[in-house]
């Protein structure tokens, strides 16, 4: 079991306790928490997505790290057996060069061949440490390439291309989508300010002539105002910003990166951001 499985999977336990405990007491509208049991509630829903969103996120930005570099290297090893090397002794020669988190890797490529290990298994190895997609599939090509013999270099040159091909794509792709996840962003600014000025204005008025009208009869029946609603009414708007700031940002997720795992930091800092803001404006 790899370390972010482990971290989700204590997350969702340690969340689910907290929902459960802040539920019952909830329900028992208990008085003996200083704070108060939605609170837990909503901690618990956000160690869910928090601390596996965070893993989520570090290990992404470190793969891209390292493929954006790839390119780099594969273009130096073309090079290099432009002038009549071998794959083993490329790979020896652009070790030297610098290539950010690949580089530690690349000198223990290098190191094997010098050793004497095959390319092809070397490779294999690099590939098996790094272990990301654009790593998997390029070393994969050169591999078979190696294997059935030709020129090398022009397939390292085709590859190199090809990678930074597959980087600019997904780079549009992120900047296009990124009008669209600050548009949700704004939407969801929107939902609280509306909640605010419903909370701030319009039901202090409703429950003032809920009270003024109570008892007072008219021509046809006594007239009444459902005042009382209102705490479930607030209620409904608390659990409504919640569910719109999980929802809101997995979907953020999987609009700029395709993956719904991506989103889960950002659902954790909607979700903690819109809860704050109710609980500082007395709504929650």
């Amino acid at each position: 079991m790899n370390k972010g499985k482990i971290i989700f999977y204590v997350s969702i336990a340690i969340g689910t306790v907290l929902v459960l405990i802040g539920a019952i007491y909830y329900i028992k509208n208990s008085n003996i928490w200083i704070l108060k049991p939605l609170d837990l509630i909503v901690v618990g829903v956000s160690i869910y997505f928090g601390p596996y969103g965070l893993y989520y996120n570090i290990q992404t930005k470190k793969i891209k790290n390292i493929e954006a570099r790839l390119p780099d290297f594969l273009r130096d090893v073309a090079e290099a057996g432009r002038f009549g090397m071998t794959l083993s002794e490329s790979i020896i020669v652009a070790s030297s060069g610098r290539y950010g988190p690949l580089t530690k890797e690349i000198k223990k490529m290098a190191a094997q061949i010098e050793w004497g290990v095959p390319v092809n298994e070397a490779l294999e190895s690099f590939k098996e440490r790094i272990k990301t997609p654009l790593v998997e599939r390029m070393i994969t090509i050169i591999i078979k390439a190696n294997e059935s013999g030709g020129n090398v270099a022009d397939v390292l040159n085709m590859v190199s291309h090809a990678a930074l091909e597959s980087q600019m794509v997904e780079k549009e792709r992120v900047i296009e989508m990124q009008t669209y996840v600050f548009v949700m962003f704004i939407a969801y600014g929107v939902f609280l300010a509306t909640i605010l000025i419903l909370a701030a204005s319009f039901f202090p008025e409703m429950y003032k002539a809920g009270s003024a009208m109570a008892g007072v009869s008219s021509v046809g029946g006594p007239v009444s105002v459902q005042y009382q609603l209102i705490p479930q009414v607030e209620f409904l708007f608390v659990v409504a910003t919640l569910i719109n700031g999980v929802g809101d940002g997995i979907l953020a997720g999987v609009l700029s990166q395709g993956k719904y795992e991506a989103g889960f930091f950002l659902a954790f800092i909607l979700l903690i951001a819109g809860y704050i803001f109710l609980r500082m404006m007395g709504i929650a």
